[in-house]
């Protein structure tokens, strides 16, 4: 009997970036494996390993960068230079770094815009590219996550009413707020409970997303996708319940210092609309067609945060223009966990290119 190859060790590594700046990645899989650069969302999220789950670390490399002023990158949450240009700009870097010639791309959330970005930019360096979600930076959307109590019918509950989310504020004026609270150096009262707020806002809005599949799985009496849904809904409950507790907690912790720089880079990336035009992002579609990179766009039909409409018109352009793209429309919110989600991305990403066929169903 054969037994399964083992694991190989994570490698890890800081790439200067000059100006003070480090950009930290790590590598999982086999040196020699098929290359994929994986983004994580955020922004100011950082990776982890979990984001490597649809590969096959047996015969895959996973690359998983953290964004500059993310994670274990140096400073963190510095907010120099976050442009979707410069960041492209660190990947590319990165590229050349590790001696990977061609690479095929993973993004999920703002990892997907920013995986359409680089491969926009570098459609020749892209062998393949699979989104999960994905995020235009619309007025639309922008007033999706700060505004979801008026937007698109959105209810996340009652929104506790702290500064700068309060009074209904027009976006743009929240996020403006955002980067002068998050400025100082260190986190403050004020700038504590605002990114406690920012935090139990997406925790409610994923929350609600999974409670949306549940019932359409009871709806469509799968009783077994029911069960799997109501699993990762129930845990998405009690971390929204306790987010919302610790908004008014007296005491810093490290999670706070972490959220901090989070949302630090999160607002200005938000607020200079990542340095992107409002077309930018509908021409990587038509750019990857015409280098004839296959495209796999899977997306939640109860995605809160990431509308589906994204999706769907990006892979209408690509077809438009003769382009091989393909859209997974799964029964799951906004995280890559869920079930039908995490099904979808495993089956797309394993499956290899040359078995692929154009026109094969989504």
């Amino acid at each position: 009997m054969t037994r399964p190859a083992e694991p190989t060790p994570a490698r890890r590594g800081h790439l200067a970036l000059g100006a003070g700046l480090s950009l930290a990645w790590q590598s999982l899989g086999p040196t020699h494996g098929e290359p994929w650069l994986v983004l994580h969302g955020g922004p100011g999220a950082g990776a982890h390993e979990g984001l490597a789950a649809p590969l096959d670390l047996t015969r895959q490399r996973a690359i998983l960068p953290d964004q500059r002023g993310s994670g274990a990158s140096r400073p963190r949450g510095t907010t120099r230079a976050q442009t979707a240009a410069t960041l492209v700009n660190d990947l590319e870097r990165l590229r050349r770094h590790l001696g990977i010639t061609r690479w095929s791309l993973l993004g999920g959330s703002w990892g997907a815009t920013l995986a359409l970005a680089y491969a926009g930019a570098h459609p020749q360096r892209v062998v393949r590219v699979v989104l999960r979600g994905a995020f235009a930076l619309s007025r639309r959307e922008l007033d999706g996550l700060f505004r979801p109590r008026t937007v698109y019918g959105k209810t996340i509950g009652p929104a506790p009413l702290s500064a700068p989310f309060d009074g209904g504020a027009p976006t743009a004026l929240v996020l403006q707020r955002l980067g002068r609270l998050l400025q100082s150096a260190t986190p403050s009262v004020a700038s504590l409970r605002a990114t406690r707020t920012w935090a139990w806002r997406e925790q409610a809005m994923a929350e609600r997303g999974a409670r949306r599949t549940v019932l359409a799985a009871r709806s469509a009496g799968d009783a077994v996708a029911a069960r799997a849904a109501a699993a990762v809904w129930r845990g998405l409950h009690r971390a929204a319940r306790r987010g919302r507790a610790w908004i008014d907690a007296p005491r810093l912790s490290r999670g706070d210092r972490r959220a901090w720089a989070k949302f630090r880079v999160q607002a200005a990336v938000l607020q200079g609309h990542a340095g992107l035009r409002p077309a930018a992002l509908s021409r990587a579609p038509v750019s990857l067609a015409r280098a004839g990179v296959p495209v796999d766009w899977v997306h939640g039909r109860f995605d809160a945060i990431c509308p589906p409409a994204v999706s769907r018109r990006g892979v209408a352009r690509a077809l438009a223009h003769g382009g091989p793209a393909w859209l997974h429309l799964t029964l799951a919110g906004h995280l890559a966990h869920e079930p039908a989600t995490a099904t979808a991305l495993r089956r797309v990403v394993r499956q290899a290119v040359d078995e692929r066929a154009v026109g094969r169903p989504a």
